[in-house]
This record gives C-alpha cells, sequence and structure tokens, in this order.
C-alpha cells in the first residue's frame, strides 16, 4: 500500500469510528433519558396491595354490578301492585255505509200560523264508512304468592351481598398469597444468582489453576458445565417472578408490565396454637361458601311457598276499562270536537278466580312443586357434605401448620448452625487456615438454610390465609397473631 493509498484508509477508518462513537453516545444519551422519564416503581404493603385490588379488579366490579342489580330489585319489589294500563286506538272502515234515517216532523208545522213553522226533517245515520276508536284498560291483580315474592326478592339481594363479600375475600386471599410467593421468589432469585457468582469464581479459579499446571483439564470443565446448567435455572426462576408479578398487576387493575416493589414483611418463628373443634363451628356459620349454599336453601323455600299459593289461593282482580268511538268521518271531521266521541262500552270489574288443575295429582303445577321439594332436600344434603368437607380441610391445615412449625423448628437450629460454621470459617480465613473459597461456600450453606426457613414462614402464613377464609374470620385474624 503506497502512502496515498494509506493516507486515504486512514482518513476513512477515522471517520467511520468517529461515526460509530456518535451513535454510541447518541443511544447512551436515549437510554438515559428513557431511564430518567420511567416511572417510579409502585411501592405497595400487603394491605395497600388488597386495598388497590378491590378498588380496580375487573372481575370484582362485575359482582358489584349484580349485586346493585340485586339491591334495584328488592327496592322496587312493592312496584308489582303498580296498575297494569293499556292504551290502543283503531281506524276502522265499515264493510258497508250505515243508512241514512228521516224523521218527518215538516208535517207538524201545518199546526202552526205561516211563517212560523219550528220543524224540519231530521235526518239520521248515514256518513262515512271510517270510524275511529280508541281503548283504556287499567288492571290490578293481587295474589298472596305476590307478598312472598317480595321476600324472594330480599332474599336475593342478601345472598348478592354474601356472593359479593365471597369475592372479595377470595381476591384477598389470592392477592395476599400471591404476594407471600413473590418475596419469597425473590429470596430464591437472590440465593441463584449468589450460588452464579460463587459458581463463576469457582471456574476462574479452576481456569488460573489450569493455566498453572495445577489441574487437570477436565476440573476446568467441570467448572463450566456447573456455571452454565445454572443459566436456565436462573432464566426459569425469573420467568416465573415475572408471571407472578403479571397476575400481581391483573388482580390489582394494573397493566401486566407495570413496575410493582414490594415491601418485606418481617419473618419470625412465633406460631400458634388452635382450637380444632371451636375452629370447626365457627365455619359452619362463617365459610362463605356455607353461607351461600344457606341462603340459597332460604331462597328455594321461598320459591316453594310462593309457587303453592300461586296454585292453591284464589286471585283478586280489579279492572276498568273503556272505549270511546268517534261518530264522524275521521278524514274531514276535527278529531278535538269532543261532542263526536261516544262511550259504546266500558265498566268497572272485581273478579276472583281460581285455577283447579293444582289439585289434580298427575298435574304439571303438582309436579313442579315436588320438583322444587326434591331441589330443597338435594341442597341440604350439599350443605350437610360442605359442612363435612369443610370439617376435614380445617383439620387438614392445622395439620399442615404443625408440620410447618416442626419443620420451622428444626430450619431455625440449622440456619443457627450454619451462622456459626460461617462465622468460624471466616474467622479461620482471616488467620490464612482456610481459602476464600471455603467462605464462599459456608456464606451460600448459611443463605440457603435462611431461604428455607423463609420458605417455611411464607408457608405458615399462606397456611393461615388459607385457616382465615376457611373459617370465615377477617383475614388478621390469625396471621397477624404470628407476625407479631
Amino acid at each position: 500500500m503506497n502512502g496515498k493509498n494509506r493516507l486515504a484508509w486512514e482518513h476513512r477508518f477515522k471517520g467511520g469510528a468517529l461515526v460509530v462513537l456518535i451513535s454510541l453516545a447518541m443511544m447512551l444519551l436515549s437510554a438515559n433519558l428513557q431511564a430518567q422519564n420511567a416511572p417510579a416503581p409502585l411501592r405497595l404493603s400487603p394491605e395497600q396491595a388488597v386495598e388497590l385490588a378491590v378498588k380496580n379488579n375487573l372481575g370484582l366490579e362485575s359482582s358489584r354490578i349484580g349485586l346493585e342489580t340485586r339491591r334495584r330489585a328488592s327496592n322496587l319489589s312493592w312496584n308489582q301492585f303498580l296498575p297494569t294500563v293499556d292504551l290502543g286506538t283503531a281506524l276502522l272502515r265499515l264493510n258497508k255505509a250505515p243508512e241514512a234515517v228521516t224523521m218527518p216532523l215538516g208535517s207538524l208545522n201545518a199546526l202552526f200560523p205561516p211563517g212560523m213553522a219550528p220543524f224540519q226533517d231530521i235526518v239520521m245515520g248515514g256518513g262515512s264508512q271510517w270510524r275511529m276508536a280508541g281503548s283504556v284498560t287499567l288492571s290490578i291483580n293481587f295474589n298472596y304468592a305476590m307478598l312472598e315474592e317480595m321476600k324472594k326478592l330480599k332474599l336475593d339481594f342478601e345472598k348478592g351481598l354474601i356472593s359479593f363479600e365471597k369475592a372479595k375475600v377470595q381476591l384477598e386471599r389470592d392477592v395476599r398469597k400471591t404476594y407471600h410467593n413473590m418475596l419469597l421468589l425473590q429470596e430464591n432469585i437472590s440465593l441463584l444468582r449468589g450460588s452464579f457468582q460463587n459458581v463463576e469464581r469457582q471456574v476462574q479459579m479452576a481456569q488460573a489453576n489450569y493455566n498453572a499446571g495445577l489441574t487437570p483439564e477436565l476440573t476446568l470443565l467441570q467448572a463450566r458445565v456447573a456455571r452454565e446448567n445454572m443459566r436456565p435455572v436462573i432464566d426459569q426462576v425469573e420467568s416465573g417472578y415475572k408471571l407472578s408479578m403479571a397476575q400481581l398487576a391483573m388482580y390489582l387493575g394494573l397493566d401486566y408490565n407495570a413496575a410493582i416493589e414490594l415491601i418485606p414483611i418481617a419473618g419470625n418463628n412465633e406460631f400458634i396454637s388452635f382450637d380444632v373443634a371451636q375452629m370447626i363451628s365457627q365455619a359452619a356459620s362463617g365459610k362463605p361458601e356455607i353461607r351461600e349454599l344457606r341462603q340459597d336453601i332460604l331462597s328455594l323455600n321461598s320459591v316453594r311457598k310462593s309457587t303453592f299459593y300461586r296454585i292453591y289461593t284464589p286471585t283478586v282482580s280489579l279492572s276498568w276499562n273503556a272505549d270511546p268511538t268517534f261518530n264522524g268521518d275521521p278524514w274531514r271531521d276535527s278529531w278535538f270536537d269532543f261532542s263526536r266521541w261516544k262511550q259504546s262500552q266500558g265498566m268497572f270489574r272485581i273478579s276472583v278466580g281460581m285455577r283447579l288443575n293444582g289439585l289434580i295429582p298427575i298435574g304439571t303445577e303438582k309436579q313442579g312443586l315436588r320438583t322444587i321439594d326434591d331441589q330443597i332436600r338435594m341442597a341440604n344434603i350439599g350443605l350437610a357434605q360442605l359442612i363435612r368437607g369443610t370439617e376435614i380441610e380445617i383439620y387438614n391445615i392445622v395439620l399442615s401448620l404443625d408440620r410447618t412449625n416442626t419443620n420451622a423448628r428444626a430450619l431455625a437450629q440449622t440456619v443457627a448452625l450454619a451462622e456459626q460454621s460461617y462465622r468460624l470459617t471466616e474467622q479461620a480465613y482471616r488467620a490464612g487456615l482456610q481459602d476464600y473459597f471455603q467462605v464462599q461456600n459456608a456464606e451460600q450453606s448459611l443463605r440457603q438454610a435462611r431461604v428455607q426457613l423463609l420458605e417455611q414462614q411464607f408457608t405458615y402464613l399462606n397456611g393461615l390465609i388459607d385457616l382465615e377464609y376457611a373459617i370465615g374470620v377477617p383475614f388478621g385474624t390469625l396471621s397477624t397473631r404470628s407476625e407479631r
């Protein structure tokens, strides 16, 4: 390469390098601006997360709308006693025009002096074939079943309150458990990252020993394989954490990628004792599913009474109707000439009636009552099964909590031993009796023991949340006692 070509190449190289540097600077500036404009993470405690979920959750909003619908129906249940008003009008054309009838009154004028004739012949009827008619009807029906139907609407509203409360506590339960699980995932991710750093240092140490001829190549390869095997594990746990975060954001009514910062919960080893018999007795009247099923049975009994009254009690009807007819030509005469409107028929009527089909044993009405009776019996059986299942559920939760208590106490001793091992290893390292690798292993063991203990504590808290839901007490009644 001659001097001229070399100078040209160096000029192009410097120009290209300048362009690359400017591009990198612009990218760094853009990234910095984006970082500055990014919204601050939403910092939430478990109570704040629950409050936000109750306010914004779409599923709970749907339950709230259904509750308002039932509330409105209950408050206006008396409107079935309002009269039914029907208005109508009709334009008619007679098939045959009415014939005119003449009354010969002019002959009577002969009885009076000339010029004083007061009578004229009168023509009646005839005229156009078109007619116009109107109708108005007011009616009110009363049956004793209507009173029971008002009661049923009230029961439906009370069931809506229970269903809404159940949806609310289920949402709170899911939010609290998801919150705890995400805190545990954070600790697991921190542990895995610390382990990866430890493995990375082992690879560097193995590389240095291999370069110095102190270890075979197999040792170096094993260290590298151990490092690469940890990458997918970390990626999998981080992906699970992101999915859990998106699920929590959905509960809270936020975007799936919303930045949320969780406030850690101070864990401890305080556990509480349980009175299983008292909790089972409390669950029989407090668990949301049991309360909802009891309300269903009350509603079915109300439906049964209403159906019975409809079949076996008479119905009283009050009605009034009028049908004014326009006696004139609707195309030429004024509709507002009220002298042309005549009342042809109309009446006020009080009637009492009762269907006798309910007296037939194989009739539809009688079979309908039997079907409702079967539904009530099935609902009562379902209630008994639900109570029995709740007893087993509470007993199982208490056993799981006791087992978690035992595991946590054993892990607490493990943590104490790991802390002592780490402290002694660190002292030996300072004295030159242990290498740094041993210190890292002791630290890793201590961290793992602490995470396992934290996992048991979160498992215990989640178990308390399930127990609080099963017996129907406010969340925090038991878990707050555990966190003190």
